[in-house]
């Protein structure tokens, strides 16, 4: 029994993954009788998809807390704390539940005599238990990996949304977007309604084929609901969202067309709910939610010319581009880039330099980190720097910034993770120097 966190998530990061692929939902479908069946106790909303996941179901989860539910959500990875992957109404578990029920968990399967199931399995054990136990009005669950085969599959949703589908996790998925689009779609279920933003050809039509065998209801961007009027200021960007006879003028926080993207399907998905008995939801509440909707480390300003965002593949990238060009057309960019070894960042890293004045290239130190000479040699801009110290290198940069230039923080989670906490202890500098 475990009686510290750190001790706890110490030993859960430790059981690896890949001693159970192949058999998705073996420990999911031994447990989950033991503990009642939470998972069937719950009213969920799943959403798949290789981008944009987050931020759809941040909107989503805004908006019906808006309108007084009570709202589970289940995301990963984490910025901080393990806790954050686990929230009602927008608030942490805390460690004493989380250390109950992970320990409830432990005794469970030691006495059934199995291999420990893998991390991610377990942070969703928990999540449904929790859930069940507060008794919440809705929860967002947020895949994993894939879909067809993650162990969040186990659910039977209101309502499914597969945001976007492009070359990621491409070791475990295929190295194809039609082969990861099946994965993704693998989360649709009979009779139920699928939200879908995708806009690949070839990957539609995979998602398409499973909503026809599944009978599934499915709503298409830019068939089905679609935006107009899109205008951009400093702080907000407005569009009109449409679907049907539905029609709501929106001021989003969030910057960028994908976030527009994001926060249609979430729209979608709450017409969805409000047409099934989620009354309670107003166009008062939908527009209030949406104006003030943030989700960490995307496209997240520090002071004046700072920028985080969690740009870990290339369609990320392309979207961070297309930001920063529309939002900041008259500024010099600067990059610092650190990834993961599993991710496409050649291909982001051939984009970036295209549009950068300058590319850093940095490291953390976990086994995953892609070294940064090795993202050094995949970029042809003349001005790229190596240095694996990324705390010097951002204090450098940040005493180096003319007024014309922007810092772009950029790559894998897990570095704007780091970076992120960096930063918020030295936010108080920043307001002074920025």
């Amino acid at each position: 029994m475990f009686t510290s966190m750190e001790e706890c998530t110490n030993f859960m990061f430790g059981l690896k993954a890949e001693k159970h692929k192949g058999e998705p939902f073996q420990a999911m479908n031994k447990i989950l009788p033991l503990i009642n069946n939470p998972h069937e106790k719950v009213t969920f909303i799943h959403i798949a998809g290789s981008n944009g996941k987050g931020s759809t179901l941040n909107y989503l989860k805004e908006i019906l807390q808006h309108a007084q539910y009570k709202v589970g959500t289940f995301t990963s990875p984490h910025l901080e704390r393990v806790n954050e992957r686990i929230t009602i109404n927008g608030i942490d578990i805390t460690d004493e539940r989380f250390l109950s029920l992970a320990n409830q968990l432990f005794k469970i399967i030691d006495e059934l005599g199995e291999h420990y199931p893998s991390f991610f399995e377990l942070m969703t054990l928990i999540a449904f238990m929790y859930f069940a136990e507060e008794e919440v009005d809705i929860a967002l669950i947020e895949a994993g990996i894939g879909g067809r085969f993650d162990c969040t599959n186990i659910i039977t949703p209101l309502c499914s949304i597969i945001t976007t589908v492009s070359l990621d996790h491409t070791e475990i998925l295929g190295d194809t977007l039609t082969e990861i689009a099946y994965q993704k779609a693998g989360i649709i279920k009979k009779n139920i309604p699928v939200v879908t933003a995708v806009q690949d050809e070839e990957a539609m039509n995979i998602i398409r084929h499973e909503a026809e065998q599944k009978l599934a209801p499915i709503f298409v961007y830019g068939e089905d609901f679609f935006v107009s009027n899109i205008t951009l200021n400093t702080s907000n960007q407005h569009f009109t969202y449409h679907l049907g006879n539905v029609k709501l003028d929106i001021s989003l926080k969030m910057m960028g067309a994908h976030q527009i993207v994001n926060a249609s399907c979430a729209l979608t998905a709450i017409t969805i709910l409000r047409s099934i008995g989620f009354s309670k939801i107003t166009d008062h509440h939908i527009q209030s939610a949406l104006e003030k909707a943030f989700w960490p480390g995307r496209f997240e300003r520090f002071g004046k010319q700072v920028i985080l965002d969690g740009s870990h593949n290339p369609e990320g990238t392309r979207a961070l581009i297309d930001t920063l060009i529309n939002q900041y057309p008259d500024y010099k960019y600067k990059f610092i880039y650190s990834v993961m070894n599993d991710k496409d960042y050649k291909e982001s890293i051939s984009m970036l330099d295209k549009v950068a004045e300058a590319i850093y290239f940095t490291e953390i130190p976990i086994p995953r980190a892609a070294k940064a000479k090795n993202l050094a040699s995949c970029s042809g801009h003349p001005f790229k720097v190596v240095n694996e110290n990324w705390k010097m290198l951002i204090e450098q940069q940040l005493k180096n910034l003319e007024k014309d230039e922007l810092l772009i923080i950029t790559g894998s989670i897990l570095f704007i993770a780091e970076v992120r906490k960096y930063l918020k202890m030295k936010e108080e500098a920043y307001d002074s120097q920025f």
